[in-house]
C-alpha cells in the first residue's frame, strides 16, 4: 500500500526465488485447473450433472477416490457412460504421472 509500484522479489526463507521456478509453479497450477475444468465440461456434455462431473474430475486428477453426487462413497464410477470413464482415465493418468512429465513424453519429438 505504501509503495504501489514497487518491485519486490519473492523470497523463501530469505533466499530469492528464481523467476523461472515461480513461472513453472504458476504454469503447473494453471494446467492442473484447466485439465479439471475441461474434463468436467466434457462430462457435463454427456448429460452428467455438474456436481458429479466436477467432483469426479477432481477425484480422478488428484487420485483421491470418491467424489460427490453419483460418484460418492455410497456409489462408484460404474454408472457413468463408457466415454466418461475413458476421459476420467486420461485425467487420472495426467494426475498420477504429472502433467509436465506426460507432456514431455508425448511431445518429445516436437521440441
Amino acid at each position: 500500500m505504501k509503495h504501489p509500484r514497487a518491485v519486490v522479489a519473492l523470497t523463501l526463507d530469505g533466499t530469492v526465488m528464481d523467476a523461472a521456478i515461480v513461472e513453472a509453479g504458476i504454469v503447473y497450477i494453471v494446467l492442473y485447473l484447466c485439465v479439471v475444468c475441461i474434463s468436467a465440461l466434457m462430462l457435463t456434455f454427456m448429460g452428467i450433472d455438474l456436481m458429479t462431473a466436477f467432483s469426479g474430475s477432481v477425484a480422478a486428477m488428484g487420485n483421491v477416490g470418491p467424489g460427490f453426487g453419483m460418484v460418492s462413497s455410497l456409489s462408484n464410477f460404474a454408472m457413468l457412460p463408457d466415454a466418461a470413464k475413458w476421459i476420467l482415465t486420461v485425467v487420472m493418468l495426467l494426475g498420477r504421472l504429472e502433467i509436465f512429465g506426460l507432456l514431455m513424453f508425448l511431445f518429445y519429438r516436437m521440441i
